[in-house]
């Protein structure tokens, strides 16, 4: 298999996962209150929807600039990747969990449901890297090791900053929703600066 083949894979399981998620976004099909009250409730399911979204398209990116390093892929390497896609596919389910019962009694179970996701993602997501740029294993032969540095630094905070952000659901389920939120815009900027830097 080529790493093109790879992609091709990948960006179909990120676009299925992407889509998904706008389809848990509803009203109830008996409303309680007027439309624009019940349209105004579910803020929760917009905030769940923009982060979400947010997140699996940093890991797009994300995933094709690691890609854009590999020269070939083995068998442990793609079996890394299908454990990423398996929890990037997973992401619209708690999602759904979060957005629904954040403000509930059960908000700290739904904020630790979507922790864990996001803790489990972002461990694969650095395996998948780390066993693909380790003494160069599977990267192009003239690679630049600064940026495969500059890759492996920007990776590295993601699983212990996620599982942080999941303990403080144990807490406080909207203070980590809000650290979700907060999390998926550093990515977003750290991505974009360190994508030009590598474009000039």
């Amino acid at each position: 298999m080529t790493p093109a083949r790879l992609e091709t894979f990948a960006d179909g399981v990120f676009a299925i996962a992407a889509t998904l998620l706008i389809i848990d976004v509803g009203i109830p099909a008996e409303l309680n209150n007027s439309l624009g009250q019940e349209l105004l409730d579910i803020w929760p399911q917009y905030f769940g929807y923009g982060i979400s979204f947010l997140t699996i398209g940093i890991m797009w990116v994300n995933h094709h600039a690691v890609l854009r390093q590999v020269e070939r892929v083995d068998r442990p390497f793609l079996f890394l990747n299908i454990g990423l896609l398996l929890c990037i596919a997973f992401v619209p389910f708690p999602t759904r969990i979060l957005a629904e019962f954040v403000r509930t009694d059960d908000g700290a179970a739904a904020a630790v449901l979507y922790g864990v996701t996001m803790t489990t993602t972002a461990v694969f997501f650095f395996s998948v890297w780390i066993y693909a740029s380790h003494r160069g294993r599977l990267l192009h032969p003239g690679v630049d090791p600064k940026e495969v540095s500059g890759i492996t630094r920007s990776y590295l905070p993601g699983a212990p900053t996620y599982a942080a952000a999941t303990l403080v659901g144990l807490v406080s389920p909207e203070a980590s929703a809000a650290l979700f939120g907060l999390i998926a815009t550093f990515y977003m900027l750290s991505s974009s600066f360190f994508g030009r830097s590598n474009a000039e």
